[in-house]
């Protein structure tokens, strides 16, 4: 899978990989547009990549995006494994813990 020129998450190597000395002298200011880039900012030491720095909302996206994937693909296993349930006993049992909440929180 591509990823577009303009996604958050392609890579400009001219301005997306820094060496870590520059990161040092500019610390305050990369760290200030990290949220305006939407791109992760790759630091190197002695000419090999060592970390990526990422936003918070970045590194959040990323990781509710894993989450997705990881759910699609437990529930396509399931149906691989015969692990689901028709619709009508999915409802049945949703109706039936619903019903049982509902009597819990008038108790």
């Amino acid at each position: 899978m591509s990823t577009p020129a303009n996604s958050p998450t392609s890579l400009q190597v001219a301005q997306d990989i820094i060496p870590i000395g520059e990161l040092k002298a500019h610390l305050s200011e990369r760290i200030r547009t990290l949220k305006v880039r939407r791109r992760p900012l790759v630091v190197t030491q002695n000419g090999r990549a060592t970390a990526v720095l990422l936003s918070p909302e970045e590194f959040d996206r990323l990781t509710q995006q894993e989450r997705f994937v990881a759910a699609v693909n437990e529930g396509l296993a399931q149906v691989e494994r015969n692990e689901t349930v028709s619709h009508d006993e999915a409802q049945r049992v949703l109706r039936e813990r619903l019903a049982r909440r509902t009597r819990l929180a008038e108790e």
